[in-house]
């Protein structure tokens, strides 16, 4: 058990031992509160002074009864106390409490469910971009290797709802569920759908068919690393420099050239332009590879003339330093 939790259970023995020997003195031997209060705490220190009045002989059996109990409960509390203090636990309790107020101040948010390999793969590219997220994780072998990293996390169950509520789920733009078990993927998922109707949801799945279940479950959307991982295996071979230049693209290693999406938010001064009037290769060089619509509708290869709208998403191709310039540029 934790020690602190020890050393709460005994506060709250040492304060039911004060409140039963206050109201013993007092039924026993007919003491005002104040001389009762005070003997009882005399007798729990086992200070030895003379009792306020002399006892009777129930009195004095309750008096015994009542220094052993509190001796084994003071000894307890302060082992505990002990503990705390040479295991670095006042520490900890310090460093846990400042982790508590930057989890309580996150705000659109990402929560990840799980650090095994495809956790801490997705940990990494988020801290890269950088993108506020939370690491929510059960076994307590993991939490030191989380620490290391210096990713905020919580020890939990993210199946259960209070697990999800201290990480802010209500709080949260989305939810990546990447547990190794399909089974529980659906209850975290069913869970979070329950807590923030509005929040996105990504799910891994390992078994054919669990796909389905997550979906009816309320993943929006659902990723198999077994079929992403053979399929791009078989590309490989069957189309290398493709996949290479994919790998250039969307790897964080290779710095020369990126892949990323750019929102043209609401009130930008490029809505209602087409990719011409707006300037955006002959300013910073990059390429427009698609456009996805508000309305979801994916475009291609957009022609020159196609019209920029509010909140439309561009997938563009250039190096970082332009695509910054860019982004810059569109907010």
């Amino acid at each position: 058990m934790d020690p602190v939790r020890h050393l709460k259970i005994s506060f709250s023995v040492l304060a039911l031992l004060v409140t039963i020997g206050v109201t013993g003195y007092m039924s026993i031997e007919g003491w005002q509160f104040l001389d009762a209060l005070y003997m009882t705490i005399i007798t729990l220190g086992t200070v030895g002074f003379r009792e306020v009045h002399d006892l009777s002989a129930v009195g004095k059996l309750f008096t015994m009864g009542l220094i052993v109990v509190g001796v084994s409960v003071l000894g307890y509390i302060v082992g505990s106390l002990a503990q705390i203090m040479f295991e670095g636990q006042f520490q900890r309790i310090i460093g846990r409490k400042k982790v508590e107020k930057r989890i309580d101040a996150l705000s659109d948010h990402y929560i990840i469910c799980g650090f095994g390999r495809i956790g801490a793969l997705i940990c990494r590219e988020f801290a890269a971009k950088p993108l506020p997220f939370l690491v929510i994780e059960k076994h307590p072998e993991v939490h030191e290797k989380l620490h290391q990293e210096e990713y905020l996390h919580i020890r939990g169950d993210a199946t259960e709802d209070e697990t999800l509520l201290r990480a802010g789920i209500k709080r949260a733009k989305g939810l990546i569920s990447v547990v190794t078990s399909d089974t529980e993927n659906v209850y975290i998922t069913l869970t979070a759908r329950g807590l923030n109707p509005d929040l996105f949801i990504l799910a891994r799945s390992g078994e054919e068919g669990s796909e389905i279940k997550l979906k009816r479950a309320g993943a929006n959307k659902v990723v198999s690393p077994y079929l992403i991982g053979g399929s791009r295996m078989a590309q490989a071979i069957l189309r290398p420099n493709v996949m290479d230049f994919i790998e250039i693209a969307t790897g964080r290693e290779h710095m020369e050239l990126q892949m990323e999406e750019l929102l043209i938010p609401t009130g930008s001064k490029f809505v209602g332009d087409n990719l011409i009037s707006s300037g955006f290769r002959k300013e910073t060089g990059v390429i427009i590879v698609g456009i996805k619509k508000s309305t979801g509708k994916m475009v291609f290869n957009p022609s020159p003339h196609s019209k920029l709208e509010a909140n439309d998403t561009m997938i563009v191709l250039g190096e970082p330093t332009a695509i910054q310039k860019l982004e810059q540029l569109v907010s």
